[in-house]
């Protein structure tokens, strides 16, 4: 049996770039009880602006950045709107077309209902859909969610670097929204400030959408700028979590161990040096 649910206070946020092809179909598949859109065109420079008040719909918000600040730069433009507008619930849909609208009453659900305080999609669930995903996207997305699974401390959570989010709006107000990344690592940056407040958070499943369209995501770009944020977030998911606000065993297991760890891979490569040489 179905639940009823009020989608009122439910703000979807769509962070624009390029997508004035695309944006306007995005826009018209999104259910009716879903009553605030708020796009915000990331200086696309490509009409993007244009397409979304072609659209018509009423129920949209344009906002518009002169300088392209990233995809996280512009998500966080439509969350203080939501937050500004009295939103409960703040969604993050990409305007490329790859996230169904069909899937966004699984994805806050578990939001309205309270049991979670951040819902994210899961595309590792669906082999034949999965099928669809290039091989270098899927690797390339297996790879990063491993990676940012170590760095925000979900280690349940699949599919990390998935975009389409739910986010309850008095948790937002709580994050340290300046700690969030302004480009790609917006979505694992949020994780690591999750996990930092105890959230709850969920998967929820839904299938891979992949059209004809390129990723803006470039594998050799996360490889190089990705490892020294990932460092980071541990480092700061270490420091509030095990540091100040429940210092222990893990905390003091770490202080010892990792000077410990340190001399003795030293000290060996050392002798071991020392051992070739002779």
């Amino acid at each position: 049996m179905s639940v009823a649910r009020d989608h009122g206070g439910v703000a979807i946020i769509i962070p624009c770039y390029r997508v004035a092809e695309r944006i306007g179909g995005v826009i018209r598949a999104i259910p009716s009880h879903y009553r605030t859109i708020i796009c915000v065109d990331d200086a696309s420079g490509d009409g993007t602006a244009e397409a979304i008040v072609a659209a018509g719909d009423p129920r949209v918000a344009l906002l518009r950045h002169e300088r392209n600040r990233g995809v996280g730069g512009a998500t966080k433009t439509g969350y203080a709107e939501a937050l500004r507008r009295g939103a409960t619930v703040c969604v993050k849909m990409d305007g490329d077309g790859q996230m169904s609208a069909d899937d966004l009453d699984p994805l806050v659900a578990p939001l309205l209902d309270g049991v979670a305080d951040y819902a994210k999609g899961n595309r590792f669930v669906d082999l034949h859909a999965l099928r669809a995903m290039p091989r270098a996207r899927l690797f390339g997305n297996a790879m990063l969610s491993f990676a940012s699974k170590l760095a925000s401390g979900y280690w349940n959570m699949l599919d990390v670097s998935n975009g389409f989010t739910a986010l309850r709006a008095s948790l937002l107000r709580e994050l340290d929204v300046n700690a969030l990344s302004d480009r790609y690592f917006f979505e694992t940056s949020v994780l690591i400030e999750l996990n930092i407040r105890r959230a709850a958070v969920v998967d929820v499943e839904m299938p891979a959408r992949y059209g004809n369209e390129p990723s803006s995501l470039r594998l050799g770009f996360a490889l190089l700028t990705f490892p020294s944020l990932l460092v980071r977030g541990v480092l700061r998911r270490f420091y509030w979590r095990y540091m100040i606000e429940e210092f222990g065993v893990v905390a003091l297991c770490v202080l010892l161990g990792v000077p410990l760890l340190t001399f003795g891979v030293a000290f060996g490569a050392y002798h071991w040096g020392e051992s070739w040489r002779t």
